[in-house]
């Protein structure tokens, strides 16, 4: 649960009052350094003290929150290369029923000390925090949100007991709700027969009396909740949906009571009980179908969380023993009979099998394993019996940490909820101020009572802030969770809006575009050499190494003896230099030859001819200036990358191919593909400088690479994508990361980003527009309080609906 502040952070909106912060500071070396940070601190407009001891590791600032964000403070320390020790908290919020019971909720936790971060997703009905490590206070911030009218409980294994509990507590509810419903639609139904009744000319009619006490069980005793609900929200000073209901409902009703107690009063003879008892039945109906697609639209989380299993089976000491997956360490050797779902990350020790990891990577079709081959918790063995020894548990395993991500993904706030978030906290006062001047000018120009409560009691129950409240976090939650289900991990919402706007994609070759296994295709000594004496000698200069072109060689010698490596030394871009068995060697591209003074032109026409068909060459020369030959490799183009090129250029982006190859090479892979802009022979630095142009020339870049040399470039493009075969660096600094080396996902991610931001301005326009136009045609007499409720209790169902469609979302596959 702990984590380390290198993760992004959002702000948080100030508290009200001035506090203290205690940060625990990690990396100091001296009291120099803890001298450094205090003044970095006290330069921050806001900071009004901070003291930093070296010896505790720990510093102590006092700072006023009107001024300056814990973010701000803590990104100042971590800016100066120092690591704050954060922990991440989750809490189950009960009790919400619209934005602004989420936006006061985040306002009462950011207020605990402590806490830096605070966000609520109302569509997951969940809390996530950042806390300083050694600040966490689960009662206060428990009390904080129990303080402000609402119900918290701490989460502490959001990978395995949480699924199952919130799970329990969903069924729960929506059984609740479902009676309440049910109850609602029994008791309302006469008092809708006799309307009907009355409409079409049958003359059913009820006695006022038996009117009275049908509305009464539904709007006192179904209906206590919104009564309950508004009042705790009136204690603190808030506005919610439940208030509009409550004090709708109780003027509708109200005004029926006083006309049977007092049945001589004029137009007595006109009741509105069934007015109020249909309202909380259909409101009571919205919450129900909101609740059941809510829980669509977190399906896929749920779904990832079930994956782990609570049990693992181990071989100790000879012996086998089923433990708690808790209990498992790094170094135990699993055992996963056919058909088991794989409890940890691990490599395989021995035995062979077919792994499913689909629900994982989005791969359909299980993939053969064997030994030392690495395997992820939650994928399935197929028929072999496998030993696994165990690599990472708990949450540091590949699953853990899709669902931390996916988790963070879906909490994480788009730009437009601030807006949604200043609407919302004035919604309700402005309702009200709307029924009030509705039933003030109703009055004064048709001199009627009635027409004027029920214009005003229209104007309370068609006023919804839960569709506004609900509209970006369940596009999110459904958009992000369908793209996790099909391999994509999307880091945050502003990786997803970035996403919807690239406009150039930069894709590196050397397993982004091909395979990423290179094998040697020629060997070409100089005149009077030998082929195996040159191959050996080259492999022997890279023994040890993990770059895809000396795999390449050292695969080709197989199991021949090398020849002793005196040194190595890498040439970032241009090749190495090394002393193998006394010679000194130069290994690398023609531009490493040209810096050495190697004259290679008896063997550069074959060179040539190799490169033109896409071949990589490595020259290898030896340190008196001597040619001595080269060896070509060639890397496979991965067999859906001319598709994917396509694909992208089909939906509006430019594709540009970066590499460090020579050329010619370049050039031939990229026609093969169908790229036509190409950036060859360039370093690592130079990717970032390329980035940065394209982005000054106004382009929106996404860059996709998979090495530790495309880290620097992810981080630099408005959008990193990582291949999820690739590194963890390269996957650390990347906004999007796709599970499995498929160029397929790439066009995949913008169509996701698009639909999801697409279906967030859809429910926010409808949202917006459905209360623009319904308050002032309730104002204006022209709906019907039920008629009113009926729109209200479905705004916020149409835009959970609407979302929910994103659920459907799936890859397009290979067609061609």
């Amino acid at each position: 649960m702990t984590s380390n502040a290198k993760a992004q952070l959002t702000p948080n909106d100030p508290a009200n009052e001035g506090r203290e912060l205690s940060l625990g500071v990690k990396g100091m070396t001296c009291t120099n350094c803890a001298g450094h940070i205090e003044k970095a601190l006290g330069r921050l407009a806001g900071v009004l003290n901070a003291r930093v001891n070296f010896t505790m590791e720990r510093a102590d600032i006092r700072f006023d929150p009107d001024r300056v964000d814990p973010v701000a403070i803590v990104k100042a320390i971590l800016d100066m290369n120092y690591e704050v020790p954060l922990v991440s908290v989750v809490l189950r919020i009960n009790g919400m029923t619209c934005g602004n019971c989420a936006h006061t909720i985040e306002k009462a936790l950011r207020r605990v000390p402590g806490v830096l971060t605070a966000k609520i997703n109302l569509a997951t009905e969940q809390a996530l925090l950042e806390v300083a490590q050694g600040q966490l206070d689960v009662m206060a911030l428990r009390k904080a949100v129990t303080a402000v009218g609402y119900g918290a409980t701490f989460i502490d294994d959001p990978e395995n007991r949480a699924s199952e509990n919130e799970s329990i507590e969903a069924r729960r509810r929506l059984h609740w709700q479902t009676g309440s419903l049910i109850a609602a639609i029994l008791l309302s139904f006469p008092l809708v027969a006799q309307m009907l009744g009355d409409f079409v000319g049958l003359g059913f009619h009820l006695s006022p009396m038996v009117q009275m006490v049908l509305a009464s069980f539904v709007q006192f005793g179904i209906g206590w909740r919104f009564y309950r609900a508004a009042w705790v929200a009136l204690r603190y000073g808030n506005g919610t949906m439940d208030q509009l209901v409550a004090l709708g409902t109780s003027a509708a009703y109200g005004l029926s009571v006083t006309r049977v107690l007092w049945p001589e009063t004029e137009g007595a003879e006109a009741l509105y009980f069934e007015a109020s008892a249909i309202i909380l039945t259909l409101v009571l109906l919205g919450k129900w179908l909101e609740s059941r697609a809510k829980q669509g639209t977190s399906a896929a989380i749920r779904a990832l969380m079930k994956l782990r299993p609570s049990v693992a089976r181990l071989l100790r000491n000879g012996e086998e023993v089923e433990v708690p997956i808790n209990a498992v360490v790094v170094g135990d050797v699993v055992l996963l009979r056919p058909g088991e779902r794989v409890p940890v990350d691990g490599d395989i020790l021995s035995g062979q099998s077919e792994i499913d990891e689909s629900l994982i990577t989005g791969e359909s079709q299980p993939v053969e394993k064997g030994e030392g081959a690495f395997v992820t918790a939650g994928s399935v063995n197929g028929s072999g019996l496998l030993h696994i020894t165990t690599t990472r548990i708990g949450a540091e395993t590949t699953l853990s940490r899709i669902i931390a991500l996916v988790q963070g993904a879906q909490a994480s706030r788009a730009p437009v909820q601030k807006l949604v978030d200043r609407v919302s906290a004035i919604f309700v006062p402005m309702v009200l101020a709307a029924a009030v001047f509705t039933l003030m000018a109703q009055w004064l120009f048709t001199g009627a009572p009635d027409v004027a409560v029920i214009a005003a009691v229209s104007v309370l129950v068609i006023a919804c802030p839960c569709a506004l409240g609900l509209a970006t976090p369940t596009a999110i939650v459904a958009g992000m969770g369908a793209a996790a289900r099909g391999g994509i991990l999307i880091k945050d919402v502003d990786a997803l809006e970035r996403m919807r706007k690239v406009t150039v994609i930069a894709l590196d070759k050397t397993g982004t575009l091909t395979e990423g296994h290179p094998a040697v295709a020629a060997i070409a000594p100089v005149a009077g050499g030998d082929e195996d004496a040159l191959l050996l000698l080259a492999a022997s200069a890279q023994q040890g190494s993990e770059h895809p072109l000396a795999r390449a060689i050292l695969d080709a010698v197989g199991d021949k003896p090398l020849k002793p490596l005196a040194s190595f030394k890498s040439l970032t871009g241009r090749g190495l230099e090394a002393v193998v068995d006394g010679q000194r060697l130069w290994i690398g591209s023609r531009k490493l030859m040209a810096d050495s003074g190697v004259a290679i032109a008896s063997l550069d026409s074959k060179a040539q001819e190799l490169e033109t068909q896409g071949a990589t060459v490595m020259w290898i020369a030896h340190g008196e200036g001597r040619l001595l030959g080269f060896i070509a490799a060639s890397d496979p183009i991965k067999a859906t990358a001319v598709e994917a090129i396509a694909r992208l250029k089909k939906l509006g982006l430019t594709v540009i191919m970066m590499t460090g190859d020579n050329q010619r090479t370049a050039a031939a892979v990229a026609s093969k593909l169908g790229i036509d802009r190409v950036m060859a022979e360039i370093l690592p630095e130079q990717k970032i400088t390329e980035v940065d142009r394209l982005r000054r020339e106004g382009e929106v870049v996404a860059m996709v690479g998979d090495g530790i040399n495309d880290a620097p470039a992810l981080a630099a493009a408005d959008v990193g994508i990582a291949m999820g075969t690739g590194t963890d660096v390269a996957i650390e600094a990347a906004g999007v990361t796709l599970m499995r080396g498929e160029p397929l996902l790439l066009p995949e991610t913008v169509r996701i980003s698009r639909a999801t931001v697409a279906k967030i301005w859809q429910n926010l326009f409808w949202a917006f527009i459905y209360n623009v136009i319904g308050i002032p045609l309730a104002a204006s007499g022209m709906l019907s309080p039920i008629l009113a409720g009926g729109a209200m209790a479905f705004s916020s169902v149409s835009v959970v609906s609407n979302s929910l469609l994103l659920t459907r979302w799936r890859p397009v596959k290979k067609q061609i």
